[in-house]
């Protein structure tokens, strides 16, 4: 059983997420908190394994409070409405382990709290700061990515391939 903390200040919201994962045979929501510094309280006091929270929230953000328990072992998933510059590179320096948009279907959600809890890493690519989404989308430069064709492939193994004897054909 995964065994889940909420932290989300709009109580509404905070209540649907609760019952819908509740709905999931493998998760149960153990906690829920109205802002950060009650996340924290929680984590502490539960050992959920992972903790949703909102992004910004009364008291502590869900990144403050998630920069504080990046220490503890629970796994932490922020959700967001929209992106914020600056955001996504502070989540990931945070340990955060999803970074996801609010308005995601909620078998969206459980999936990835799944995948987290297999030791993935999941975040929205309309929420990743462009620079840095960029360079982890492509390990090439464009300038490299433009220059590399078939022949240029080819000529590369085909060098390979004579430096290790290998018959060519």
């Amino acid at each position: 059983m995964i065994r889940i903390v909420i932290a989300e200040d709009q109580e509404l919201l905070l209540e649907a997420m609760g019952n819908l994962l509740n709905l999931e045979d493998d998760i149960e929501v153990v906690g829920t908190a109205v802002n950060g510094e009650e996340a924290i309280v929680l984590v502490n006091q539960l050992q959920p394994d992972v903790c949703i929270m909102d992004i910004e929230m009364p008291e502590k953000s869900g990144l403050e409070a998630a920069e504080f328990l990046q220490l503890d072992g629970c796994k932490v998933i922020i959700l967001t409405t929209f992106a914020r510059p600056g955001y996504f590179e502070r989540a990931l320096k945070a340990d955060v382990r999803g970074y996801l948009l609010k308005d995601n279907p909620s078998e969206e959600l459980a999936s990835s709290i799944r995948s987290i809890m297999d030791g993935k890493r999941i975040y929205s690519k309309e929420l990743m700061d462009e620079d840095i989404s960029d360079a982890n989308a492509d390990p090439l430069s464009q300038k490299s990515s433009q220059s590399i064709n078939k022949g240029s492939v080819k000529n590369y193994l085909t060098s390979i391939m004579d430096k290790i004897k290998l018959p060519t054909g």
